[in-house]
């Protein structure tokens, strides 16, 4: 039982972090050292977005990422069915595909 507790991690999660940040757009840049992903939120109507977010990891971990979220988009899809993709995704709409509000 001891070996067990010495193999596991503990990690906190303040209230702060938990509540998330929502993003709807991932910018990624690397170097030979590290990658780093910017998370993005773009508002409808607005010219301007901020980086919400800036995770820095290094190559392996970036790998790892990718292996974890592969395994967790099968398991995803497995339950809820195939995700889909707009055919160009470069094009990312600014209204978000409504109409532009007016007071």
């Amino acid at each position: 039982m001891e070996e067990q507790n010495e193999n596991q991690l503990n990690i906190e999660l303040s209230e702060e972090i938990a509540e998330g940040i929502y993003s709807n757009l991932a910018i990624i840049t690397h170097s030979n050292q590290e990658f780093v992903l910017d998370f993005i939120r773009i508002m409808p109507g607005t010219p301007k977005a901020k980086v919400k977010s800036r995770i820095i990891i290094t190559p392996e971990h970036a790998k790892r990422l990718l292996t974890a979220l592969e395994d967790n988009i099968e398991k995803f899809e497995a339950a809820n069915g195939r995700i889909k993709i707009q055919q160009d995704p470069s094009s990312f709409p600014m209204n978000f595909g409504g109409t532009m509000g007016q007071a």
